[in-house]
């Protein structure tokens, strides 16, 4: 008789699934360890349940506090866990372990890369080049397609003068079924309980939380905003959060897409002439570069990798704000529409999460660990092996440099020009003094300040270093941010 295998929810697709008998557990203790966001505690449980009726007799779908209360001391084949924390779980329980599944590059495969490379060599664009040159991918021989590898430089787009929006059909949605209901009643019970809680604000489910819907959000992104993601992805409108992005983030960090077919489905878009090349390849490059990269630098850098990781010194806890998900009180415009946004839905562009929430809690100096956690529960798409070196490295700076070559800290003026968050904001991003200095704009000196001693050596600060030496009301401004208390 063939040993049962054990799904986790973010293997739920059917590239986990052999044919053999299947068990899942939801276990209401993990969504008990820290407030989550009721959008993300509803997708999981909906997956889950989902995913065990459309697996029907093959299935023991299992109801426990937490997994050992049912997994202990029976026969279990997993495919290797996402997660430090899951990996351990894996190893008492005993169970058989096959290799990891769902990124376009093996552990080995990196393994083979990284080898020799100290950690700060292991460099984002390097990894990519290798994987397009061994798949082939968009490579006609051994020249990539267009002749460049990467078209990065070509995707910063402001957002059209005026527009409200990009004009595109709404972004794909699900139609909540009798599971969804049910796990909507259950989140209830279990907050009004004390078994959990929840943050954010309830609302229709947004995101594919099956394969079928996974498909056709991959379909509708192909065929409604593939063409504008390349040229707008770095663009932001209040007026139109998703812009041109797939949020495939979600049913892919669930499982039920695997990146090889989406890079699949956006290349043969191409070939076929309805996806320009920069923009496929901007899809591309985050799923076989950035998500492969990311996914690989967790295992990597190690378990202690976020509580060790504070280059920077950033102590600061994170405000009301940001752990009630309530932008009411915040006077920015930007951070409050982020903030509003993400309490409705649990998700942002990637944008918005660097050059704004990140961008704000970098040069308010908020601890890393903190940010880090905050993100993996407050987010839909938020995951353990996700979050390392997005927030701690890239976002916060917190490595001293493995993820990101310098800090994303920036001023009001990048966002003025990459958005329209400014207009009718109370604060001035050409300001850095006065009753409407905006926050970002004195926020980048100050942080620049508090933090020089420690990024001195870095060539790539050299010039905003020493535009701050000359700032003649350097110390007027420090002392201004010092004392904000309200955004």
């Amino acid at each position: 008789m063939p040993v049962p295998r054990f799904l986790f929810a973010d293997q739920l697709g059917p590239h986990f699934d052999d044919g053999g008998p299947i068990v899942l557990v939801e276990a209401v203790g993990v969504l008990g360890r820290r407030p989550y966001h009721r959008a993300k505690a509803h997708l999981i449980l909906s997956a889950l349940r989902h995913r065990a009726r459309e697996l029907g007799d093959r299935v023991e779908f299992l109801r426990a506090e937490h997994y050992r209360d049912v997994l202990s001391g029976r026969p279990l084949e997993v495919i290797d866990p996402t997660s430090w924390g899951a990996r351990a779980l894996v190893a008492e329980l005993g169970a058989s372990v096959l290799p990891s599944r769902g990124f376009v590059t093996s552990e080995a495969d990196f393994a083979e890369w990284a080898a020799g490379r100290p950690a700060s060599r292991l460099v984002l664009e390097q990894f990519y080049r290798s994987v397009r040159a061994r798949t082939g991918v968009l490579m006609r021989g051994p020249d990539p397609e267009g002749g460049r590898f990467n078209f990065d430089h070509d995707n910063r787009r402001p957002p059209p003068r005026g527009a409200v929006g990009l004009g595109l059909p709404d972004p794909w949605t699900p139609v909540e079924d009798d599971i969804d209901a049910e796990v909507r009643r259950d989140l209830d019970r279990l907050q009004a309980d004390g078994r959990i809680t929840l943050i954010g604000r309830d609302g229709p489910r947004r995101f594919a939380a099956t394969r079928a819907e996974a498909l056709a959000a991959l379909d509708d992104f192909i065929e409604t905003r593939l063409n504008d993601f390349g040229p707008f992805e770095d663009a932001s409108l209040r007026g139109d959060d998703a812009m041109a992005h797939s949020r495939l983030s979600v049913p892919l960090n669930l499982g039920l897409l695997h990146p090889q077919e989406v890079i699949d489905a956006v290349v043969a878009a191409h070939a076929s002439g309805s996806a320009p090349l920069q923009s496929v390849e901007a899809v591309v490059r985050q799923l076989m570069g950035w998500r492969d990269w990311v996914w690989h630098l967790y295992w990597h850098l190690g378990p202690d990798y976020v509580g060790g990781s504070n280059f920077l010194g950033a102590h600061e806890p994170l405000p009301r704000s940001f752990r009630e998900l309530d932008g009411s009180g915040v006077r920015a415009a930007c951070v409050s529409h982020v903030l509003n946004a993400v309490a409705d839905t649990g998700w942002a562009h990637h944008i918005q999460r660097l050059m704004i929430l990140g961008n704000q809690a970098l040069q308010r100096g908020y601890h890393p660990g903190e940010l880090n956690d905050w993100f993996i529960a407050a987010f839909v798409d938020g995951t353990p092996w996700v979050m390392p070196a997005n927030v701690v490295g890239m976002s916060q700076h917190a490595d001293g440099g493995i993820v990101a070559t310098k800090p994303y800290a920036s001023g009001g003026a990048y966002i003025s020009s990459m958005s329209d968050f400014c207009g009718g904001c109370p604060f001035n991003p050409k300001k850095r003094l006065g009753e409407d200095a905006c926050p970002f704009t004195a926020g980048y000196w100050a942080f620049l300040d508090r933090v020089e001693p420690r990024i001195r050596g870095n060539h790539r600060m050299s010039q905003p270093l020493a535009g701050l030496r000359r700032l003649a009301d350097r110390d007027a401004v420090v002392a201004q941010e010092r004392s904000r208390t309200v955004w």
